[in-house]
């Protein structure tokens, strides 16, 4: 029956922890359970899952953890079951000790959804201990004059156990002499008293053996027992009494050992040895007795070690005082320790989410911290900041629980880590504080494009550079981290001189070097413009761009080109005329040479490199002028060979050569005659051919004359008969034919009347053009009037030699010579504004050979120094009207007269219509019909 009713009261018992278990509490997040003692490990608790709203399988997650401060884990998560259950056995004794109620809190996090729930389980007691006495034997001294009623303090026993299952009766072994009373202290635990019931009899009975049995009220019912001897002695009738019953003092923790704590004193009436009173520590509890130290004698209480508020806030001790015969007193000594802040304050951090997102938005979780002091009352009271001017601030969650979030947005490119230092500070005085520091890495995004190093770059690369040279180096900087601070630099796709971009030069797309993929030719371009695109690899990729100019630098690499004069496409030597008469620095022909290098490297000196009779001819550093340095002789040779070599000033400097062939005559007839009589060297194939061509052109040329003159007398005669003719009374002058005797001087003579043949050095590029033949612009010559060989038709058109005026010939202007400034290339400056450029090409080079030899053609026109109208350097009748000197570049500086040595005439005054002044020139004069 017995068993049956305990079956009974056990079920009843797990019935009412498992209602307990199911209870919920009204405070916010707060689950409560309640479990009995020394279940096996993985017992169920509760279902948890259920009361957190969460599915099973959601308990495996490792974001779902128990979170406990400074305890051994009691309690685990089933993630099968969704249930908590006990991580092991659980000593409710061993836990809270005599507590009336034992309370276990944790808390649970989500870290999810960064929340926490609160968990408290109250362990409920088991009569798992059965009471216990200190000591199995007593002794009880007993003097034998003892009055019957007397009462004797015995030990009480101990059981750990709380409520029911604690200590609940005494009960002593029958006997006739002693009786059994228990009595409770303020505290409610009882202890046994020996009560004699009748006097003792030493002579009779000197020792007594009692058995005293302690029980609680558990089920089943546990009980100890503890073995009595009663000495019994002689007599001794008064018994020590302490001055006071119990005994209070309160001290600080932090006292150090050895202070002196209280004295109890207890006095007895007896005298000698039974008067004598020593005093020990009644119960012996070695955790507590150790703190303290008791002199038996003096009853001093002092401090033997360090006591600590947070472990045990309170002693109770109890002290006996003892005579020298049987007698004790009892007294208690309670003693209260007094909190001082002297623990700083605790920071565990639980979670941290780093690295963080540079883009997280303000109120983003980064930390969650849990602070505790283990201080009481205002000394717990704990405060947490975080130093410095931080984005984040500090969240006062539940039970002690901080949460560290974002306040304002972050920027890594500015700021790519922060160490951050939480400060926790109790509220004592003076107060304790705690650091804590952590760092948190903030992640990054593609939000920054590549910065280049310049807003612009440029740079110089020499012309004839080898392919593949190195160029320049672009830097592009982007200040995000790994990926997104990858740089790739590429070309802008562009075209150049109609062939693409990429042809001329590429770029090392790591490195950002740029290449020269061909050889640069100053001549074909100065510079060349790229766009370089910097492009990180992040996601979506940024660019940025950068102009970058390359300037090509010259080089000396062309040598001068000869212009004039050019070499003949046949197997003739061109030749100049000078007459017998020339004086001294008469101009006898100009050298014209250009160089495509700009620069000094462009810049042209002339010298005489070899004359066939030295210190006859000299030649303008500067001008390329052929000039007689004194005057002609007679002794002087019909043919001078003169070679000239143009060298200009570049590193290392190159140069070209011509060979000018100089006749020494003073007509055409003469020269022919005198080139007739030249002995020709018989192993010399070159002369023999010189001198057929030279008889061929003069024939040619007198029967042409004779045609023209015809020709010219029948226009004189409309002129004779017309206003212009009156105005101006124009008559024919003469112009010495020395001024056009040279093989190569005669052909330019005909072709200006007849046609103009421009030759290129590909002879697939010639052309030939057959102008409207221009009879106005005849040359007659002097001594043709005075021979009256062809002009004989003059007088068959009644038309009087004497009615023609002969004028002589005007000195040629000093205004033709152009100022150093209005020269290009090598005899000026490089300011082409008025006076045009140097040729660059091939079709230049033709166009300036035609206009020196329509020049030529031109030189017998006084007032107009080549003819035609103002501006048009003679080229109006030849190319029409339209054709003026806006269409073709101006080389007048490089153009000479033959047989003169005057140059042209200044552009502005040319093109006013002013006619040029006089100047020193040739003497010898000549007749000349004016133009009008």
């Amino acid at each position: 029956m017995a068993a049956k009713r305990n079956h009974s009261n056990r079920k009843a018992l797990v019935l009412f922890c498992l209602f307990l278990g199911l209870s919920w509490e009204a405070e916010a997040r707060q689950i409560r359970y309640s479990v009995p003692e020394e279940l096996e490990k993985g017992s169920f608790v509760g279902n948890i899952s259920k009361d957190l709203g969460l599915e099973p399988w959601e308990l495996a997650e490792p974001g779902v953890r128990i979170v406990s401060r400074g305890r051994t884990q009691l309690f685990a998560l089933n993630p099968r079951s969704g249930s908590l259950v006990t991580a092991g056995r659980i000593d409710r004794e061993e836990l809270c000790g005599q507590s009336a109620r034992c309370l276990v809190n944790f808390n649970i996090l989500v870290q999810d959804r960064v929340e926490l729930f609160g968990i408290e389980i109250e362990i409920t007691d088991v009569n798992d201990n059965a009471p216990k006495f200190q000591a199995e034997n007593v002794e009880v001294k007993i003097n034998e004059n003892v009055a019957p009623g007397m009462r004797f303090p015995l030990l009480e026993a101990v059981d750990p156990d709380v409520g029911v299952n604690s200590l609940q009766s005494y009960q002593l072994s029958s006997n006739k002499y002693f009786s059994l009373a228990v009595q409770s202290h303020a505290s409610g635990v009882k202890y046994p008293e020996l009560v004699l019931k009748h006097a003792l009899d030493r002579e009779e009975e000197a020792l007594h053996h009692l058995v005293l049995t302690a029980s609680d009220g558990g089920d089943p019912l546990l009980s100890g027992t503890v073995l009595i001897s009663v000495i019994v002695f002689d007599t001794n009738d008064n018994a020590p009494v302490f001055t006071l019953p119990e005994y209070r003092v309160s001290v600080l923790e932090n006292l150090p050992v050895g202070t002196q704590l209280l004295t109890v004193t207890a006095t007895d009436r007896d005298e000698g040895a039974n008067g004598e009173v020593t005093y020990s520590f009644r119960k012996f509890v070695p955790d507590k007795l150790l703190k303290f130290q008791l002199n038996k004698n003096t009853g001093e209480i002092k401090l033997s070690e360090n006591l600590d508020y947070e472990e045990t806030d309170f002693y109770e001790l109890e002290i006996q005082a003892e005579d020298g015969g049987a007698y004790l007193a009892m007294a208690k000594v309670l003693i209260t320790v007094e909190d001082v802040n002297d623990n700083n304050p605790e920071v565990t951090i639980t979670s941290l989410f780093s690295p963080l997102m540079e883009d997280s938005p303000p109120g983003t979780i980064i930390a969650l911290l849990n602070v505790h002091d283990p201080d009481s009352g205002q000394n717990g009271q704990v405060t947490c900041s975080i130093s410095g001017n931080l984005p984040f601030k500090l969240e006062k969650s539940i039970d002690g629980y901080y949460r560290l979030v974002t306040h304002r947005t972050l920027d890594r490119e500015q700021v790519s880590s922060y160490n951050i230092t939480v400060t926790a500070t109790d509220g004592g005085n003076p107060p304790l504080l705690t650091e804590t520091h952590f760092t948190v890495q903030v992640a990054d995004i593609n939000d920054n494009p590549p910065t280049f190093s310049h807003i612009s770059y440029f740079t110089y690369i020499p012309e004839n550079n080898p392919r593949g040279a190195s160029i320049l180096s672009v830097t592009a900087l982007d200040p995000d981290s790994k990926e997104n601070a990858q740089v790739i630099y590429s070309l802008a796709e562009d075209t150049f001189q109609e062939a693409p971009l990429s042809s001329y030069i590429s770029i090392n797309s790591d490195t950002g070097v740029l290449y020269a993929l061909r050889t640069y030719d100053y001549e074909q371009f100065h510079d060349l413009q790229i766009q370089v695109i910097a492009t990180d690899s992040g996601d979506p990729p940024l660019s940025s761009n950068v102009s970058v100019s390359i300037f090509v630098l010259d080089q000396n690499d062309n040598a001068p080109e000869i212009l004039y004069p050019t070499l003949p496409t046949d197997t003739s030597t061109g030749m100049e005329l000078a007459p017998r008469s020339a004086e001294s620095g008469y101009l006898v022909t100009k050298v014209v040479a250009v160089d495509k290098d700009s620069g000094q490297n462009a810049r042209l000196s002339y010298r005489l490199l070899k004359a066939s009779e030295p210190g006859l001819f000299a030649v303008g550093l500067h001008t390329g002028e052929v000039r007689t340095a004194r005057a002609l002789l007679d002794r002087d040779a019909l043919k001078q060979i003169l070679v000239v070599a143009v060298q200009d000033h570049g590193q290392p400097p190159l140069s070209a050569t011509v060979t000018l062939t100089v006749a020494i005559a003073d007509s055409i007839p003469g020269v022919l005659a005198d080139l007739g009589s030249l002995e020709v060297p018989r192993d010399s194939e070159a002369s023999g051919l010189t001198l057929y061509l030279v008889v061929a052109v003069a024939i040619v040329s007198c029967i042409f004359l004779a045609f023209v003159i015809m020709l010219l007398a029948l226009r004189l005669r409309r002129w004779h008969t017309s206003r212009q003719l009156q105005a101006s009374g124009g008559g024919l002058v003469g112009v010495p034919t020395s001024h056009f005797v040279g093989v190569e001087g005669v052909r330019a003579f005909l072709q200006t009347y007849s046609h103009e043949v421009s030759l290129t050095a590909d002879s697939r590029k010639s052309h030939v053009i057959f102008p409207e033949p221009n009879y106005a612009d005849m040359l007659i010559s002097h001594e043709s009037f005075e021979k009256k060989d062809p002009l004989s038709l003059l007088d068959d058109l009644k038309l009087p030699v004497e009615d023609t005026p002969l004028v002589p010939q005007a000195p040629p202007n000093t205004d033709w010579r152009f100022s150093q400034a209005q020269r290009p290339g090598t005899s000026g400056s490089q300011n082409g504004d008025e006076t045009g450029t140097w040729p660059n090409n091939q079709f230049d080079t033709e166009m300036l050979q035609a206009m020196i030899l329509a020049s030529a053609s031109e030189a017998a026109d006084g007032g107009s120094t080549l003819g035609g109208g103002a501006g048009t350097m003679g080229l109006s009748a030849r190319y029409g009207p339209q054709f003026t000197l806006q269409h073709v570049p101006d080389y007048r500086q490089n153009v000479y007269i033959p047989g003169s040595n005057a140059t042209l005439t200044n552009a502005a005054a040319k093109r006013d219509g002013k006619a040029p002044t006089g100047g020193n020139g040739n003497k010898k004069k000549s007749g000349k019909k004016e133009k009008k």
